[in-house]
């Protein structure tokens, strides 16, 4: 049993819907975390981004490590300070970005040594500096141990190896962390596509014994039916009292149906990423602000939204900001983008409440494939 109780209160199929409780607020899942990569959600204050509805955060090692390093943060008083987020943080263990950003990057089984992507610099990052920087200086309420990630697609010899490193890796992170009775250790599930290396890494890692068990090494070239696939199996590999968090995913399609799979937790960049390129996602698909249709559509994105981007502003104007490189429709499109992830997350946990999952699938999906091919 972790340090927060994990309650899941209705299932429907192989999905479910619960309670993950911390000392600074409850987690109801399915959840998806916006990104506050280095301390902040891009071009959104903290309000705005409590005014979405969401639950918890996620911030990333790597990037606070660097700049303006973990130890600075701690002498401010912690992330949940610094930033002035008082709800909930979960922080990634910085491989993914040393693997995806570092000009070098060297593995070896003791560490990952790399090159900062801002100056240059040499930095090494073990498993036991990772939990020291996620548990101790920035303060996070759930920690991720520290794991090797290789890209799709990939040998299975190497997404073998690559595996079980993560499961020592994991190992080391756990002797490390240690007990506490305030924050909860997540492990991380690898081994690309193949059904017994994933089974093998649930099996390593339920051995150790975590907190929460993620699914890692997903959304990193697969394409989305192969990530269907495995999440056809994958989740079920995971202790089912404990919550499951599918790491980096997604577009709405793949929330959707990972959740269908039994996925309790996301994360991504893309709501944020994309309203920062004129893109908003709705219940009809996603729309590009860009197009010159919208110079006089004089509605709003979404009516019934509680959230003022959403709501009060129309597309016609939303296209004028976006090209004309206005800051505020970025800020609009943004605040817009996550108010949207936050009420699918809303409407999966009702539909699983009342049993109705399978039906509310098959129209969003249909809606999105017809929105999207007439709003692009």
């Amino acid at each position: 049993m972790g340090a927060f109780p994990f309650q899941v209160a209705a299932t429907d199929g192989k999905a479910r819907t619960g309670v993950l409780a911390t000392p600074r607020g409850e987690i109801r899942t399915p959840a998806f975390m916006p990104v506050g990569t280095a301390g902040t959600v891009k071009a959104l204050t903290v309000e705005q981004v409590a005014d979405t509805g969401a639950d918890i955060l996620l911030g990333n090692t790597y990037h606070l490590m660097l700049r303006p390093t973990a130890e600075r943060v701690r002498r401010l008083g912690g992330l949940h300070r610094f930033m002035r987020w008082e709800k909930p943080i979960l922080t990634d263990s910085g491989g993914f970005q040393v693997m995806s950003l570092s000009k070098i990057a060297k593995v070896t089984e003791e560490s990952v040594t790399f090159q900062s992507h801002l100056d240059g610099s040499r930095h090494v990052l073990t498993p036991e500096r990772s939990i020291e920087i996620q548990a101790d200086l920035l303060g996070s309420d759930i920690v991720m141990q520290l794991d090797e990630l290789v890209a799709l697609p990939v040998a299975e010899d190497r997404a073998a190896e690559a595996m079980r490193r993560s499961a020592r890796w994991g190992q080391r992170s756990k002797n490390a962390f240690g007990e506490r009775d305030s924050q909860d250790l997540f492990g991380i599930q690898q081994g690309g596509l193949s059904e017994p290396l994933r089974r093998e890494s649930a099996e390593r890692l339920i051995e150790i014994g975590f907190d929460g068990y993620a699914l890692g090494g997903l959304a990193v070239g697969e394409g989305h039916q192969a990530m269907c696939e495995v999440l056809d199996f994958a989740p079920a590999l995971l202790p089912a009292e404990r919550p499951r968090y599918l790491m980096g995913v997604g577009k709405p399609i793949d929330i959707v149906e990972a959740v269908f799979r039994g996925v309790d937790m996301f994360d991504c960049v893309l709501p944020t990423r994309s309203g920062r390129h004129g893109q908003a996602w709705t219940w009809e698909g996603s729309v590009n602000l860009k197009n010159a249709r919208f110079a006089d559509d004089d509605s709003p994105l979404d009516p019934a939204s509680h959230v003022s981007a959403s709501r009060d502003y129309s597309k016609a104007y939303l296209h004028h900001l976006v090209k004309s490189g206005e800051i505020l429709g970025q800020v609009l499109l943004s605040w817009h983008n996550l108010a949207f992830f936050q009420a699918l997350m809303a409407e999966l946990r009702a539909a699983i409440s009342q049993g109705r999952l399978e039906g509310f699938r098959r129209s969003f999906v249909a809606r999105q494939a017809r929105g999207s091919e007439t709003s692009a």
